[in-house]
């Protein structure tokens, strides 16, 4: 049998096993190892070079093997955080997703509760609301702090931007909207940010109590609004005129959210509703909306003013909801600590998430740049969710 070994390096072996077969008494082993390699006349020597060589070779392959080891599980430690850390494009890339373990992070800083959250279109910019009358900006991807807005002088209850980063509507370049306990609704302009401020550029008045929540369609003509007089209002967001007021609720509505048009299918089918592929008006943004209430329920709207569903299942007050990129699931979270996962085509909870440890306030989805191909790049909804709680923290899910 061929060694993979020198005759050097086999004649050191040798040496190195008789001295330690020597040292250790092994007489029998060491004349017969002698005998065989040829050896007989070798003088062991205690200061020599091959004296404890095979001892220090093998404790010299132990160290290396636990090196060796450490390095492995470091490496593991990496891809798994690799993989778990939020990215766009890698979220993006995950289909029929909604949160099924725990969050990624968690970003601290609101003296007070969390009453909304919101992502920003383009960037990786996170907006939280909250009841000290503050609105902060992060970066989702790293957690730091980027800005702090403040305007209102009452807490601010819900904030949202529109679809192009811009406000709540298709106004100007880069506008958010927020709404508060003052009865208003405010637009700002979110260009200023460079200059470390923002502008509030109209104030829309019409509810009789508190305005808790607002959304934006996504081709930015309509926002949707609800309020502590228990009824939901559809806007004109360029005009802002009030044109629709719903009624139904029975309690405070808490929150609102505008179905994405990839919904439309499952929401026709779950209504019975009939509408022509012909139909120039069959997909434009806008047509239907959810609301969440203090009565535990969730209603699902048409822009027309019909109902045309409600889910029953929280046990506490509903006071986020947000729909799924590919529009299969409407997703709610409630002040009984848990999110929901509901199946759009069947009106079903299928998943029930423990959200936070005290009462979970808002929720959304995230949006971002996402590359198609070497040269498209598009801005499109992707698997990152955000929820906000009463623990003063927010948490981002991603897959």
């Amino acid at each position: 049998m061929s060694s993979a070994l020198s005759e050097r390096q086999r004649d050191e072996l040798h040496r190195a096993l008789l001295e330690y077969l020597l040292k250790s008494g092994f007489q029998d082993a060491y004349d017969a190892l002698a005998k065989h390699t040829g050896l007989e006349s070798y003088v062991p020597d205690p200061k020599g070079r091959y004296a404890l060589l095979l001892e220090k070779k093998w404790l010299s392959t132990i160290r290396l093997q636990k090196k060796n080891l450490e390095l492995e599980n470091r490496v593991r430690q990496l891809e798994q955080e690799l993989d778990s850390a939020p990215n766009a494009r890698r979220g993006a890339s995950v289909t029929n997703w909604y949160p099924q373990q725990t969050a990624r992070h968690t970003l601290l800083g609101h003296r007070q509760p969390i009453t909304d959250v919101a992502f920003h279109p383009r960037f990786s910019q996170l907006a939280t609301a909250s009841e000290d009358t503050t609105i902060k900006i992060y970066d989702w991807e790293t957690g730091e702090l980027e800005q702090t807005l403040k305007g209102h002088t009452k807490p601010v209850q819900s904030i949202e931007f529109d679809h192009a980063g811009q406000y709540l509507g298709k106004l100007t370049p880069s506008h958010q909207v927020s709404c508060a306990s003052d009865l208003s609704i405010k637009l700002w302009d979110a260009m200023q940010a460079w200059k470390n401020h923002r502008f509030c550029l109209k104030t829309l008045r019409g509810h009789q109590e508190w305005v808790r929540a607002v959304a934006v369609s996504d081709d930015g003509r309509l926002i949707v609004s609800g309020s502590s007089d228990q009824t939901v209002r559809l806007w004109d967001a360029e005009s802002g005129e009030s044109r629709t007021e719903f009624h139904g609720h029975e309690h405070v509505v808490e929150c609102v959210a505008f179905a994405p048009t990839c919904a439309y299918d499952a929401i026709r089918s779950l209504a019975g509703i009939q509408v022509a592929k012909t139909n120039p008006h069959a997909s434009q943004p806008g047509q239907y909306f959810v609301s969440g209430a203090r009565d535990k329920s969730i209603r699902l709207w048409s822009q027309q003013g019909q109902c045309l569903r409600v889910l029953y299942g929280h046990d506490n007050w509903i006071r986020g909801l947000t729909f799924s990129p590919n529009g299969q699931f409407l997703l709610s979270v409630s002040d009984d600590k848990t999110m929901r996962v509901w199946d759009l085509w069947s009106a079903r909870c299928i998943k029930v998430l423990d959200a936070h440890n005290h009462f979970v306030t808002s929720i959304a989805w995230g949006r971002g740049l996402v590359s198609n191909s070497e040269s498209n790049t598009n801005t499109a909804p992707i698997n990152v969710l955000a929820t906000g709680s009463v623990d003063l923290s927010v948490k981002v899910w991603a897959p």
